[in-house]
């Protein structure tokens, strides 16, 4: 990403809720066949320390196509995002622009055995499904439990310790406060660009 210390993302805590709240990622590996691009889920793992430990899982044969394990990947994380019109401005001359939040994660992927793997499986399910009033988790009957234990064959899980991070929160922190409330305004409003999520985030950001 373009550096620019404004919108810079430092603080290790709001990486780390970026992550927990929006699981869902883009994975990029540099190969020899050229540049292969995959999407999962990913959790984040209790470490020792305060490094970030990142856990899921790809579909066979991504493993291969991806060389886990072999050199370093990148994972993107995408927070709330969206299109930001000058015409909510209030102001004669603007261009418009896009506020986002994201996180690029680097590192070296540990290939985990079948044990763990199935111990992650079973993280993701748990996470996704324990909002649900009656939660559907592999191990929920012995049938289940099989089930899972043979489809785990279909799957590579891995572990991932971020070595380095960029991350960037551009929430209009360059705009003044009444410009700002403008946007949030015209994104919470109904309309083409109804967009409440990236409103919280700009007044989370603001404060």
């Amino acid at each position: 990403m373009r550096e620019n210390p404004d919108y810079a993302m430092t603080d290790l805590a709001d990486v780390r809720a970026l992550i927990e709240s929006y699981p869902w990622a883009t994975m990029v590996s540099a190969t020899g066949n050229g540049v292969v691009i995959s999407h999962y889920p990913f959790l984040l793992e209790e470490s020792d320390d305060d490094s970030l430990v990142l856990v899921s899982h790809v579909g066979r044969p991504d493993e291969r196509a991806h060389g886990l394990g072999a050199s370093e990947i990148a994972v993107v994380f995408y927070g709330p995002s969206g299109y930001v019109s000058p015409s909510w401005y209030g102001v004669d001359r603007a261009v418009p622009t896009w506020n986002f939040a994201t996180v690029h994660a680097y590192g070296v992927p540990e290939i985990l055995s079948d044990a763990e793997n199935l111990a992650v499986l079973g993280r993701l399910v748990e996470h996704f499904e324990n909002p649900l009033p009656n939660p559907f988790t592999l191990s929920i009957s012995a049938e289940n439990t099989a089930y899972a234990e043979r489809i785990l064959h279909g799957t590579v899980g891995f572990r991932m310790r971020i070595t380095r991070f960029e991350a960037k929160e551009k929430m209009s922190q360059d705009k003044p406060v009444d410009i700002v409330e403008r946007i949030t305004t015209a994104l919470d409003a109904p309309g083409p660009y109804l967009n409440p999520a990236l409103a919280e985030r700009m007044r989370r950001v603001r404060a």
